[in-house]
């Protein structure tokens, strides 16, 4: 998988269109109660984005209802959950050292991403992700079976087309791991 894309502006634009489109399905959905949704982003201080896209990537997109202000936040393609690096580089760096591109020192040196983090990363990705929901219902969608050890370089090879198009299908793919059900 290309890394240039962690220093293309076009691709965070992508993700970032992507990201609204998400948002405004979520406020269309309305609240459970009837309530209508209104914009109560969350601020957030992305790691491994881009300077000129720092200030488009420094909310994430959420809502609170009307009448019981209930919180509903917007799946995304740019944020992995609650962590503070955006999922591109959560994706992309743990290939990197599933595909034993580098020795985990050399490799965070590199993209100064702190070693434990790098090991968490590989940790979820390897005993974390294939017990949620998502990729118990999709796993066997994939043929030949993914192998997990090796995730998430192995599913990253799944999608296909161009690294922009099939890492765009990917984040879509995770999206659901996103937000709390």
């Amino acid at each position: 998988m290309c890394h240039i894309l962690l220093q293309d502006p076009k691709f965070f634009q992508l993700l970032l269109q992507i990201d609204i489109d998400l948002a405004e399905q979520t406020r269309a959905r309305k609240c459970s109660c009837g309530g209508v949704l209104h914009r109560a982003d969350y601020p957030r201080k992305p790691r491994a984005c881009l300077q000129e896209m720092r200030a488009d990537f420094s909310s994430r997109f959420s809502f609170c209802c009307s009448q019981c202000r209930k919180r509903t936040t917007a799946m995304s393609v740019r944020f992995l959950g609650r962590r503070v690096y955006l999922s591109l580089a959560v994706v992309l760096h743990s290939a990197r050292l599933a595909g034993h591109c580098a020795t985990a020192a050399r490799l965070c040196a590199s993209l100064a991403v702190p070693v434990r983090s790098l090991r968490r990363w590989r940790e979820w990705w390897t005993l974390h992700f294939p017990g949620t929901p998502l990729w118990q219902g999709a796993c066997a969608r994939f043929m030949p079976p993914v192998a997990t050890a090796e995730l998430p370089s192995s599913l990253i090879s799944r999608f296909t087309g161009t690294a922009a198009e099939s890492m765009e299908r990917l984040l879509a793919f995770l999206t659901p791991l996103t937000v709390r059900q």
